[in-house]
């Protein structure tokens, strides 16, 4: 070969190389931009995540950044940036954590500000730090839970946030904020006992230029949508069930694009159009926490707490009421169900034909995600600690985070072990997103960044 022509050959293949890596590299590649990532489905397999780390001694920990305030909300990424909403007062916020069922509520009357992050994702670096609110709280919050629980969405354009009673906010990405909208008091306490009051967690999705929130609360809930532009209401339906955690998911099969919500009395579908209800379950846990999530062709809804706990996949094509004789029966709508192995804090993960799904005691169960057939049942410790936060993979293994910080890692497949346990060394309530083969933990203080190094 002339050597004119093997120079020539080398730089077609360093421009095509180049290219490569400029497409691994690109925005939409390397988005979670909601809460657990696309479609909440908490999976990015697009590269290996390690399955031990150390955070004391920095192996495989790409950098650690340390963030004020109390927040569960999780972090969101698009490019190279990562975003994250904290609430920020005087002095360090109580925060009880473990397995327990007090209904207790925190009244801090002292100012409190809900503030927006954008961080470097490469290096951790704080990019800018901005105020979005400030107020006393307009809701008491729950002893386990903070005034800034719902994650962030992003289009690559703008960053919306819901600061629970204190509004929905929108900033564009350099944190200018852009519009802001006053939903009133987003009271997501216990239905039975209302001087409880728990605060909000549900998140808002951004779809096709439009927002989307779900606010089951104690009055006035509703599904409701508006232009990320600029804020407009474009559509809302009013709703009638007891206080909810849970966020809207978006749905796209049989013809149709529907938000399907979860619910004790109405989880359902509705037109993602016109809000129009589509199809309608009742029955369930009366405190619905976790979000929809969808894949092979199905819906997976679960909810727990109360006499029943069903684990269910319906199908997108449902109409009207489908509510069956029990929880745990089937009809033309529904897949398949199980009357007693739903979730309670923590969303589902589906990956490949299997259904996961993990109880706040750590016991996890793994699903045919077709059939409905468990293929085991097995917990993931025996330490007493409870598990909040929702799982994630890699494709490769899964990420189960309890609340005191260890985070236990099993591989994705029909047979149970636990590979490797992980110490954050801090509370973790709040579930991590994955980008360009990197983890990122929020514990109680601080955005941990784990990958090879």
């Amino acid at each position: 070969m002339k050597a004119s022509r093997w120079f020539s050959c080398a730089r077609s293949l360093a421009a095509l190389g180049l290219t490569l890596h400029l497409l691994a590299e690109s925005p939409s590649n390397r988005a979670w931009p909601q809460f657990r990532g696309p479609q909440a489905g908490g999976v990015d397999d697009s590269e290996a995540l390690p399955i031990s780390w150390d955070v004391e001694s920095g192996t495989n920990i790409r950098w650690q950044t340390p963030i004020p305030g109390l927040a569960h909300a999780s972090p969101i990424i698009w490019g190279d940036r990562v975003y994250l909403t904290t609430a920020v007062k005087p002095g360090k916020s109580e925060l009880k954590v473990g397995l327990y069922g007090d209904i207790d509520s925190v009244n801090e009357t002292e100012p409190q500000q809900w503030r927006l992050l954008a961080l470097d994702r490469l290096t951790g670096s704080v990019v800018w730090n901005v105020l979005g609110h400030e107020s006393i709280p307009r809701v008491k919050r729950h002893t386990k839970a903070t005034h800034c629980n719902s994650t962030p969405a992003t289009d690559g354009k703008r960053i919306v946030a819901l600061f629970g009673s204190e509004g929905l906010f929108c900033f564009d990405t350099a944190g200018k904020l852009v519009w802001k909208k006053d939903l009133g008091p987003m009271d997501a306490g216990y239905f039975d006992v209302p001087s409880a009051q728990w605060g909000f967690a549900g998140s808002p999705v951004i779809h096709d230029g439009r927002v989307i929130v779900q606010c089951d609360v104690q009055k006035g809930s509703f599904l409701a949508v508006f232009d990320v532009s600029d804020g407009r209401e474009l559509w809302r339906t009013p709703r009638r069930d007891v206080p909810s955690w849970s966020s809207p998911a978006l749905c796209t099969e049989g013809g149709r694009t529907q938000i399907v919500v979860n619910g004790w009395h109405h989880a359902g579908g509705y037109d993602a159009t016109n809000g129009k209800e589509l199809w309608r379950l009742d029955g369930g846990g009366d405190i619905p926490v976790r979000t929809p999530i969808v894949a092979n062709g199905l819906i997976y809804l679960t909810s727990a707490h109360g006499k029943v706990r069903p684990m269910r996949a319906i199908r997108p094509t449902a109409s009207g009421n489908i509510t069956p004789e029990n929880p745990g029966t089937t009809n033309s709508a529904i897949a398949w169900a199980h009357a007693r192995q739903g979730n309670y804090m923590q969303t589902p993960l589906a990956l490949g034909d299997a259904l996961y799904g993990c109880l706040d005691l750590g016991v996890l169960t793994c699903f045919d995600a077709k059939t409905g057939a468990i293929r085991y049942s097995e917990r993931l410790s025996r330490n007493g600690e409870g598990f909040t936060a929702s799982p994630v993979t890699d494709g490769r293994h899964l990420y189960f985070a309890s609340e005191v910080g260890r985070v236990y890692v099993v591989p994705a497949g029909p047979t149970f072990s636990v590979v490797s346990t992980n110490s954050m060394n801090e509370t973790c309530m709040a579930s991590p997103a994955i980008s360009g083969g990197t983890l990122f933990f929020r514990t109680r203080e601080k955005l941990v960044a784990i990958g090879k190094r």
